[in-house]
């Protein structure tokens, strides 16, 4: 008996060698070209295609002209309220909704409201003054130099007409 030639009673698996060609082809299982074919390959981060999404552009602003308003249905409202005159003081900057019964006569001033919200209003004896259709945002000009050199144009055609 010589060493070379004792054998194991456990057959150990073949361990994979991997992109050398072998069993499972040329590429051995890594498909053909690209990053992840090739050794030491690398994903990039998550992040930086999220910074690619994003304009170039600077100063790039997606944001809502209009504030977005909390909403507040009208069966709520005789919870909330204890008095009949319901305004921007009393509720908040909110929409009032049509959502449940109204037995109160509510006279509700200077709050956006939906159209059935102001139809059970007024059937139960109350009213509506002065309804904002929408509250707008302050907006700043992107660039105000170029905004007054148009309305300084502008002043300058209507003196001219």
């Amino acid at each position: 008996m010589q060493l070379h030639t004792l054998q194991s009673g456990y057959s150990y698996p073949e361990k994979k060698r991997v992109a050398r060609g072998g069993k499972r082809g040329t590429t051995s299982g890594r498909g053909t070209k690209g990053q992840r074919s090739r050794s030491g390959h690398r994903i990039r981060p998550a992040q930086r295609d999220f910074i690619i999404r994003l304009p170039k552009l600077r100063g790039y602003k997606n944001k809502p002209l209009q504030e977005k308003l909390m909403t507040l249905n009208i069966g709520d409202l005789e919870k909330r309220v204890s008095g009949t005159e319901v305004n921007a003081s009393l509720v908040g900057n909110v929409k009032i909704l049509g959502g449940g019964e109204v037995k109160k006569a509510f006279t509700i001033e200077g709050l956006a409201i939906s159209a059935s919200a102001k139809a059970k209003i007024e059937k139960a004896g109350g009213k509506v003054i002065a309804p904002v259709i929408a509250i707008k945002k302050e907006s700043k000009p992107v660039r105000p130099e170029i905004s007054a050199l148009k309305k300084a144009a502008a002043k300058k055609a209507k003196a001219k007409a």
